[in-house]
C-alpha cells in the first residue's frame, strides 16, 4: 500500500486514497493528527505523538520537537545523554505512522509520498529521504507542499488558467507557490519562502510578552520552566485564535503566575514577524511576472494560518478574502494522497500531472576579471535560475581562465548568493583540456534537472571531445549506511501501540501536575497513582473505566481539552 505523509514541523499526518478519495488514517489515539515530537524514557522505551509531546514540560532533556527545523543539518538532539540526528528523529516519527496505517487498514506500507516544503534546499530534501528510508518505507516522490495543497482544493478541476497563490504558513516553515492549472497539468510557477518561519515563533512572541511581565528566568539554568513557557503561549495563541484575549498561565517556584494578552497586543508584538511574510510573497509575484490582481485565488495551508493576525495580513496584503474552505491542518495530506493515489494508478483518478519549479538557482563557481582585469575567484554563475520549470535542460559556455591550463574543475553549488560561500555544495567534476592561451578552450556546461530531484551535470571540451558527467540524485541512503543505522534505531524499544493511550493519559496528568498548584495539584497526584495502580492489574475493562474518568476529570480541570 501507498501512503501520503505530511511531515509538519508541529504535526504529522497520514493519508490515502480510499474508496471514496482521499482519506486521513488516525493514530492509536483515534487522532488525525500525530504532534511531531518524540520522548526517551528512563528505561529506553521511545514514546512518539501526544505522549512525546505532553512530557516535554516535565522532561525537557528526553524529549524533542520542532526537529523538521534541523533537518538536513548534523546538529545533535539530545535524548537523555544519546545524540540524534534530525532525520533519525523523522524516522522514529514516520516509523509511528506507518504502524498506525497498518493497524488501521490491515495492510502493509511499503511506500510513501512525503511532502516537503517547497523552499528545501537539496540537503533538506535528501535528508528527508533518507528518514523515510530509515523508517522502513520506499519514498517514490517528494511532493512541494503547495502542490498537494493544490490538489486538495481540486483546482486541477478547474477549466480556467487563472493562477493561484497558495500560502503555506506551517508551524515551523513558510511557502509561497504561483499555481496555473490547464489541460489536467498543475503547474508551479514560481516558490518563494522562509525555512525559519512558523508558529512555531509566534509562540516565542507571547513567551517574550510573558517574560517581561512575569520577569520569568527562561534561560538555560531552568529547561523545564522553558518548555513550561513554550506550551503555555501555544495555548495561548490557540485561544487568542477564538478569543479577542487570552490568558497566560505558568506556575514557578510553587506560585501560579498569569497574565492576559489581549489579540491587539499580540497583534504588535508579531508585527515584525508579519513584516516577513511579504518579502517571499513579493519575489514569488515577481518570479511569476503577475500582479495580485490577476490572481484567481488566494488560498490558505498550514496551521499556522487559523491566526487571525495572519489572516487579517493576507486580507490586507491582498485587499481581498483568502480561501480557507479546508482545515489547513489537513489540506496538504489530503492533497498527497491524491498524488498517492496516482502513484497507486487508481482507475477513479483522473490523470493528472505535476510539474515543478526549481526552489533554488543551481550552478557553478566561477572566475571573473574586474574593470581592471584583475581575477576574483568565488563567484556564483547560474545554469539553471530558480522557479525554472522541470524538467529542465539548460547549457552554458565557459573558458579557461590560465595560460596552458591542462584542466578545469566545475564545483557545482545550489542558492541565490553571489558568492558561492554563502550557497550550498552540492558535488565537482574535473575534466582535462589541452593546453592553449588563456581563454581559448571553450567547455560547455549542461544542467538537466527533474522533478525527482535528480541533477545531472554534463562537462563536454567540443575541441577534444572529451566529456565527464556527474549526476547528483535525491535518492535514498546507501544500502550499507542505512542498514548500519536501521540497525542502530532497532535497539530503542518502541513502546506497544496498545499502551500508547495509557502514556499519553499519564504524560498528560503528570503536565497537569507540573502546572497546577494546591488543591488541583494534589488532585492530579492522587489521579495519577490511581491510574498507575490500575495498570497493574492489566485489566483491559478496568484500565478503559478508569482512563475515562480521569480524561473527564483531567478536562475539568484544565476547563478545556488539551489540543
Amino acid at each position: 500500500m501507498i501512503v501520503d505523509i505530511d511531515l509538519g514541523t508541529t504535526n504529522s499526518a497520514i493519508a490515502r486514497w480510499g474508496e471514496g478519495g482521499p482519506e486521513l488514517i488516525p493514530n492509536s489515539l483515534g487522532d488525525v493528527l500525530t504532534p511531531s515530537a518524540v520522548s526517551l524514557t528512563e528505561d529506553g522505551a521511545v514514546l512518539v505523538g501526544r505522549a512525546a509531546r505532553d512530557r516535554q514540560p516535565v522532561y525537557p532533556d528526553r524529549t524533542a520537537t520542532a526537529f523538521k527545523r534541523l533537518i538536513g543539518t548534523q546538529k545533535p538532539i539530545q535524548l537523555g545523554g544519546t545524540a540524534f540526528t534530525a532525520e533519525e528523529v523523522s524516522a522514529l516519527v514516520l516509523k509511528s505512522l506507518k504502524a498506525d496505517a497498518e493497524r488501521h487498514c490491515g495492510e502493509e506500507v511499503t511506500s510513501a509520498v512525503i511532502t516537503v516544503p517547497a523552499y528545501f534546499s537539496d540537503r533538506q530534501r535528501k535528508a528527508t529521504r533518507r528518514a523515510g528510508e530509515l523508517a522502513g518505507l520506499k519514498v517514490e516522490r517528494l511532493v512541494n507542499e503547495p502542490t498537494a495543497a493544490a490538489l486538495a482544493y481540486g483546482i486541477a478541476d478547474r477549466e480556467d488558467r487563472d493562477p493561484f497563490l497558495v500560502f503555506d504558513l506551517g508551524g515551523g516553515t513558510f511557502d509561497v507557490s504561483i499555481v496555473e492549472i490547464f489541460d489536467g497539468v498543475i503547474e508551479v510557477r514560481a516558490s518563494a519562502g522562509d525555512n525559519r518561519l512558523g508558529g512555531e515563533d509566534f509562540n516565542e512572541v507571547i513567551v517574550g510578552i510573558a517574560k517581561e511581565r512575569l520577569r520569568l528566568p527562561l534561560g538555560a539554568a531552568h529547561p523545564k520552566l522553558r518548555e513550561q513557557a513554550r506550551a503555555a503561549a501555544e495555548r495561548t495563541r490557540r485561544a487568542l485564535s477564538e478569543a479577542e484575549a487570552a490568558t497566560f498561565d505558568i506556575v514557578w517556584q510553587d506560585e501560579l503566575l498569569s497574565t492576559t494578552i489581549t489579540a491587539e497586543q499580540f497583534e504588535t508584538a508579531a508585527a515584525p514577524l508579519l513584516d516577513r511574510l511579504r518579502e517571499p510573497v513579493l519575489r514569488a509575484m515577481r518570479d511569476s511576472n503577475l500582479r495580485a490582481e490577476t490572481l484567481r485565488e488566494i488560498v490558505l495551508v498550514g496551521g499556522a494560518t487559523r491566526m487571525p493576525v495572519v489572516r487579517k495580513a493576507v486580507t490586507r496584503m491582498f485587499a481581498r478574502f483568502p480561501n480557507a474552505s479546508i482545515h489547513p491542518d489537513h489540506a496538504i495530506a489530503l492533497g498527497a494522497a491524491v498524488q498517492a493515489g496516482l502513484r497507486e494508478r487508481r482507475a477513479d483518478l483522473d490523470e493528472i500531472r505535476l510539474t515543478d519549479v526549481c526552489p533554488f538557482s543551481l550552478g557553478i563557481e566561477v572566475m571573473t576579471r574586474d574593470a581592471h582585469g584583475r581575477l576574483h575567484g568565488g563567484r556564483f554563475a547560474p545554469i539553471l535560475e530558480r522557479n525554472t520549470v522541470l524538467p529542465a535542460s539548460r547549457v552554458h559556455r565557459f573558458q579557461t581562465v590560465h595560460a596552458q591550463q591542462r584542466k578545469v574543475q566545475f564545483e557545482i553549488y545550489q542558492g541565490e548568493a553571489r558568492l558561492v560561500a554563502a550557497n550550498i555544495k552540492l558535488g565537482e567534476v574535473e575534466i582535462p583540456v589541452p593546453p592553449r592561451a588563456a581563454g581559448e578552450v571553450m567547455i560547455d556546461c549542461r544542467f538537466t534537472y527533474d522533478v525527482s530531484g535528480l541533477l545531472e551535470v554534463d562537462v563536454i571540451v567540443p575541441e577534444t571531445g572529451e566529456t565527464r558527467q556527474l549526476v547528483i540524485a535525491d535518492q535514498e541512503v546507501d544500502p550499507s549506511e542505512a542498514e548500519a543505522r536501521r540497525a542502530a534505531l532497532a535497539e530503542l524499544k518502541i513502546h506497544p501501540r496498545d499502551q500508547a493511550a495509557s502514556q499519553a493519559l499519564i504524560a498528560r496528568a503528570e503536565r497537569c501536575y507540573e502546572a497546577f498548584i494546591g488543591d488541583r495539584r494534589a488532585t492530579a497526584g492522587d489521579l495519577l497513582a490511581h491510574f498507575e495502580g490500575v495498570l497493574e492489574t492489566q485489566d483491559g475493562h478496568a484500565i478503559a473505566e478508569a482512563a475515562a474518568m480521569i480524561t473527564r476529570k483531567l478536562d475539568a480541570m484544565e476547563g478545556e481539552r488539551y489540543l
